[in-house]
């Protein structure tokens, strides 16, 4: 992916000549060309499939550690000091197993991304090429990078995904 973005940030920060023609110069936002590919939904749907469990598990513990400090912030000081001493360390466990889950889906989805996109990164040069190859594109910039430009810029995006897509 370094590769890949070496070359679009080299050839965004090029110097167009007085000659270029609208044809030469496309904008590419690789990173939507890359999520909108089907081996991108895939592996989404796969990393759903092994976190959902604990995403849910997150989600509910979230709510019940949000209840549990709502009732110590209003009940607290009518409570007996057992009673707010036995919530408190509840609140403390229940803090503890969300962080925990927290970080291991953080985790997941780092490793997850990362494999995805070690796998997609010849694929999506291959796409790249192709589509600089038929259109002649001698500038190829990211959406981010055009401060100004007097015509719309053909966005090359939904191509390459295509092609990405069809590269097996």
């Amino acid at each position: 992916m370094l590769k890949l973005t070496g070359v679009v940030c080299l050839l965004g920060a090029m110097v167009l000549s007085a000659q270029a023609q609208a044809d030469e110069v496309a904008v590419l936002d690789w990173r939507a060309a890359l999520m909108n590919t089907d081996s991108a939904q895939s592996s989404i749907s796969r990393l759903e499939s092994e976190i959902g469990n604990q995403q849910r598990e997150a989600e509910s513990l979230g709510s019940e550690l949000q209840g549990l400090q709502e009732r110590l912030q209003s009940e607290g000081e009518t409570m007996s000091e057992a009673q707010r001493e036995s919530l408190i360390a509840e609140l403390q466990e229940k803090g503890r197993r969300f962080e925990q889950l927290r970080q291991q889906i953080g985790q997941a989805q780092q490793r997850s991304e990362q494999q995805f996109l070690e796998g997609a990164e010849p694929k999506l040069e291959q796409a790249v090429e192709q589509v600089i190859d038929r259109h002649g594109i001698e500038v190829l910039v990211e959406p981010q990078g055009v401060l100004h430009s007097s015509r719309d810029l053909p966005n090359v995006t939904d191509e390459v995904t295509q092609i990405f897509n069809s590269l097996n």
